[in-house]
């Protein structure tokens, strides 16, 4: 259902993201230590950023879930109207 203000209000799939996180996150955790143990710090320091990024972005998606419905609606949720700035008021 398309209400004409899909950028304002779009749903994100936050469980398919947090799944994704959790797969971003293992690979990230494996690579530091593989590389860590091959002696290539360059690369470990560059996993381990991306693991610490990874962290960052699951602990976001963890606090949308736990917000509840606003920001994970489930499909008898409507679609709701943005709030209007102060400036479009008349």
């Amino acid at each position: 259902m398309r209400s004409g203000n899909e950028p304002v209000t779009a749903r994100s799939p936050l469980r398919l993201r947090f799944w994704l996180s959790v797969w971003g996150l293992v690979w990230a955790a494996a690579g530091t230590a593989a590389f860590a143990v091959a002696g290539q710090p360059a690369w470990a320091a560059a996993c381990g950023a991306l693991l610490l990024l990874v962290g960052v972005d699951m602990a976001m998606i963890v606090h949308h879930i736990h917000q509840g419905p606003h920001y994970q609606p489930g499909p008898d949720v409507p679609p709701y109207e943005p709030p209007h700035r102060w400036y479009e008021r008349g």
